[in-house]
């Protein structure tokens, strides 16, 4: 019996000595700007919402009015969060130039995303099924790709 307990603690630190080392990379690989940070860390929320409720979209039968509201209220209450982030130039992280050089451009898209986003959650708190939310939950998506295509650093 010793010995398997043995082998379990050695799974336990093996497991906890990769999930230290994970996060040490993560740590090492995060923005070091705050403003970079921020924004990115809002962005990456939105995209959690804009999961959770595309899973709904995938498979309507897994529709959760209130689940749906909640995600889609979030994202109106915070769409205005990370424009004020894009101030400083010299915090590009993975913006392209084009943040700052097409202001009025990169300033349409912010407004656009706040205007989808409160038509999204509107439709949301009186939607009984996914069909009630489809066309305005795709402006959304609609509105996050038009935007990264022009003021988001291409991944290869």
């Amino acid at each position: 019996m010793a010995q398997i307990h043995t082998n379990k603690s050695l799974k336990s630190i093996f497991g906890i000595t990769l999930m230290a080392a994970a996060l040490g990379m993560t740590a090492c690989s995060s923005p070091t700007d705050p403003d970079v940070k921020a924004r990115q860390d809002s962005m990456k929320s939105w995209g959690d919402a804009m999961g959770v409720m595309g899973d709904m979209a995938k498979a309507p039968d897994t529709f959760d009015a209130e689940v749906f509201q909640e995600q889609a209220a979030f994202l109106a209450d915070d769409a205005a969060t990370p424009w004020s982030h894009f101030a400083n130039q010299e915090a590009a992280g993975n913006a392209t130039e084009a943040v700052w050089s097409n202001v009025d451009g990169f300033r349409a898209e912010a407004e656009n995303f706040e205007k989808v986003t409160a038509e999204l959650n509107a439709a949301a708190q009186t939607a009984t099924s996914i069909d009630d939310v489809m066309p305005a939950f795709s402006q959304v998506g609609e509105s996050c790709k038009s935007c990264h295509t022009e003021f988001r650093v291409k991944n290869d």
